[in-house]
């Protein structure tokens, strides 16, 4: 019987492990809507994170912004400063000489096989400024207040140049230049796909539907902002930085790196952790600064972001500029895609930078569809801008929207009807595995009977009845459907390592990171359903460099695959390690020894013991030489291939013509994420993403002014979505496991973002058809929608 809920009365303790451990399984096994271990403790108000700690004897660090977007550094006056009550020091580029730059280490070469150019960054800029909220300097003092008084003393003497903000413009001739090492500030030129061949296809195409489309520049503003505090110990020569992060083994790596410093001499620590997709994982500049300063003064040193400076210094999101081409044949079927355009970097190569509107939306602009040929080809610009790097979906969503907003153009100009436009193109489930011109391999999946159940679930035929009504209240009704196949991010090793501790508890141990998803509950389910263990004895350690040996960290809807497989891997290594100590303890061959629902019992007998009476026993007992001394077991995977979640979103709005102002007020997703760990998560998983894709679609936007200043600089100027803005959303699961993990798992994470972003901008653009407009730039705020649809009514009128 599978238990949905608690019992209503208390169970008597029971002395049959086995009836327990059943009990365990049916209500903690895989598959099953367990609620998060650690919310109780977070809506309590007792989670820990950076900014809650304060180490004894901490100073505080504040950081001194360029208010110029370009310009060369002439002097930077820190007297003032120093002479201050409780400064403690005041902080230049010449203070960090001695450490390396912030580098960008993606493997991605040109189209003539030329690498990445960049310049390493440096945490503190030496000589000339690249975007407003460029770090010059740092001043540390005995109070937060101190400090910022202080930092208002340091003058700076900076000598403006022209600036220049998009990716397209800095592209141009004669454009100013960021880097003397850069020409042209074009980072990387690359391209994928057989240029020639698709240029043929496109020419002999029956139709050819082109696509100018813009993802403008998001603004993460992640929930915590950014906090970390540097420690040095003189009497070992060990760092350690208590920071958020999204892994903590990544960024004690690229610390090492930085510092020069050998594995054991630095330390990462991440405890909870308000948010991240993507901006909190990679090390910034203000904690090489507070590292050095904690080494200089002999004492902790706190830096904490304001939401202001979090505008300006946290990694930004999106901002390609592309031009989408897809070639169809006279059945309207699919001959080619091609995309072309500019990313922009903003002044400096993020650690994920260029990957995102390369090599990521190569991967996932095929989505469902047969597609013979691919080509893309972007051009990675540096701009005077805060730098871009990973936000949710980081290149899958962008992908997504580049076919499906395609697609919805394509069927009006050819006249087929959009959901049989789609139809005839998917990729069928008799064809599996498919290759795709990607250089990816679908291993499995049913396009067409996700397709179908997703229409039925959103009651697809009624829609002409609800959009009728809709216009007797004066309201125009969009339907938007959008597919989408997201490729995960790379599969490194990962560590699985599981702890029996002598309180009768167990702990996992993995490099992946919890910044929000909840990851306790799942893998204590995965461990439950391996080794009958309790689930309420199982604990969760991710955040502390020092207890991993690796850790691929969070990032690219992976950690299902990456931490269930380490997990499931290291309980097989549990289970041969038990049959021989199990056998020891029960006088028996360890070949006689079974293991199921966490007892090892003698075959053909009644004679066991459990796994948690073998680990307690084992601390009382001396083993032969030749035997493992306890159950505990450090485990790390080889890497394990990449999966493609999949899903068909429809979505319903409601326009106010009079107004603009847009409502999302109907969502239905259907999606395959293999085998589903806990559905409950996954549905919040996919809920978020959706609000985040909604955000992009209808509200968000980061501008900038012709002189590089950030002119939606706080929440008074830059629209986050609320909870008014988000409807009742029904998420189904129809999956479809994978074998390429013994999870069968494929992901969630970053779903919600790549189904939710096409289908709502197809929404409103269908709800805006009967006025002729086939298109519309994000976001599609009430003003933009409102300014459409008055210039389409004037041009008829004139017409």
């Amino acid at each position: 019987m599978k238990l949905t809920r608690p019992f209503s009365r208390k169970v008597p303790e029971m002395d049959n492990k086995a009836s327990q451990t059943a009990l365990s399984l049916t209500k903690f096994g895989i598959g099953q809507p367990v609620t998060r271990k650690e919310d109780p403790i977070l809506v309590r108000g007792e989670g820990r994170y950076t900014d809650d700690l304060k180490q004894p004897n901490q100073a505080y660090a504040v950081i001194v912004r360029s208010s110029e977007a370009h310009g060369i550094i002439r002097g930077i006056g820190t007297d003032a400063a120093k002479a201050m009550p409780g400064v403690l020091a005041v902080l230049t580029a010449a203070d960090l000489k001695d450490y390396g730059g912030l580098k960008c280490t993606l493997p991605i070469k040109g189209r003539d096989g030329s690498p990445i150019k960049y310049v390493p960054r440096p945490a503190l800029s030496p000589d000339k400024v690249r975007f407003v909220g460029d770090p010059v300097a740092c001043v540390i003092a005995e109070t937060i207040a101190q400090a910022k008084d202080a930092a208002e003393a340091v003058a700076l003497d900076i000598e403006p140049l022209p600036a220049v903000v998009s990716a397209r413009d800095a592209a141009k001739p004669g454009a100013p230049q960021l880097y003397d090492e850069v020409p042209g500030n074009i980072a990387l030129d690359f391209q994928h796909g057989d240029s020639a061949k698709v240029a043929e296809a496109m020419k002999n195409s029956a139709h050819v539907v082109t696509l100018p489309l813009i993802n403008q520049r998001l603004v993460v503003a992640a929930m915590e902002p950014r906090a970390a505090i540097g420690e040095f110990d003189k009497a070992d020569g060990k760092w350690t930085l208590r920071s958020s992060s999204q892994g903590v083994f990544g960024m004690k790596n690229q610390l090492r790196d930085i510092l020069s410093a050998p594995a054991d001499k630095v330390r990462v620590l991440t405890g909870n952790v308000g948010g991240s997709f993507g901006m909190k994982a990679t090390v910034y500049p203000e904690y090489v600064c507070i590292l050095h300063a904690a080494k200089l003064l002999g004492r902790p040193v706190k830096w904490t972001d304001e939401r202001s400076g979090s505008f300006m210094s946290d990694h930004h999101g999106r901002d390609y500029d592309m031009t989408v081409e897809v070639g169809f044949d006279k059945e309207g079927l699919i001959t080619a895609v091609r995309l072309s355009g500019y990313g922009n970097l903003g002044a400096y190569c993020a650690a994920f930078g260029p990957l995102l509107p390369t090599l990521n939306v190569t991967k996932n602009i095929i989505s469902m569809y047969r597609t013979p040929l691919l080509e893309v080809a972007t051009k990675c610009v540096f701009s005077n801008t805060t730098l871009v790097s990973a936000y949710r979906g980081a290149g899958r969503p962008e992908g997504a929207l580049s076919i499906e907003r395609t697609m919805d153009l394509a069927a009006s100009e050819l006249g087929i009807d959009r959901l049989e436009l789609r139809r005839r193109n998917f990729i069928k489930a008799k064809d599996m595995p498919h290759a795709t011109p990607a250089g990816t391999t679908y291993d499995c999946g049913d396009f067409p009977g996700l397709f179908k159940a997703a229409l039925e679930q959103a009651d697809a035929k009624g829609f002409a009845k609800r959009r009728r009504e809709s216009k007797k209240a004066g309201k125009l009704r969009g339907l938007g459907v959008a597919c989408y196949v997201e490729t995960t991010a790379a599969m490194t090793q990962e560590q699985g390592g599981i702890r029996f501790n002598a309180d009768g508890t167990v702990t996992i141990v993995t490099g992946t990171l919890d910044y929000g998803q909840g990851h306790a509950s799942p893998f204590a389910q995965v461990l439950s359903q391996k080794l009958g263990i309790p689930f309420d004895k199982i604990n969760l350690l991710q955040g502390d460099s020092d207890q991993l040996v690796q850790g691929g960290g969070t990032g690219g809807s992976r950690s299902a695959m990456l931490s269930g497989t380490a997990i499931a891997q290291a309980s097989d290594k549990v289970i041969d390690a038990g049959k021989k100590l199990a056998a020891h303890v029960l006088e028996a061959s360890s070949g006689d020894i079974e293991f199921k629902n966490g007892d090892f019992t003698i075959a053909g007998t009644d004679r066991s013991i459990n796994i948690m009476q073998l680990a307690e026993k084992l601390r009382t007992i001396t083993l032969p030489d030749d035997m493992p001394k306890a159950l505990d077991i450090t485990h790390v995977t080889e890497a394990v291939p990449g999966t493609y979640p999949n899903g068909v979103h429809v979505v319903e709005v409601e326009i106010d013509p009079e107004t603009g102002l847009t409502r999302v007020v109907k969502y239905d997703a259907v999606n395959d994420f293999g085998t589903v760990i806990n559905p409950l998560m996954v549905e919040g998983q996919v809920q978020g993403g959706i609000v985040q894709g909604l955000g992009q679609v209808l509200l968000e936007g980061a501008v900038y002014d012709a002189e590089g200043q950030l002119v939606t600089g706080s929440f008074m100027d830059y629209a986050m979505p609320r909870a008014h803005d988000a409807p009742m959303i029904t998420v189904a699961n129809r999956p479809v496991p994978t074998k390429t993990n013994p999870i069968g798992a494929k992901g969630c994470g970053e779903a919600g973002t790549s189904g939710g972003l096409p289908a709502v901008a197809n929404a409103v653009i269908d709800a805006l058809s009967e006025f002729g407009i086939r298109h519309l730039e994000m976001p599609m705020t009430a003003s933009r929608i409102w300014e459409a649809i008055e210039a389409a009514k004037a041009s008829k009128t004139t017409a």
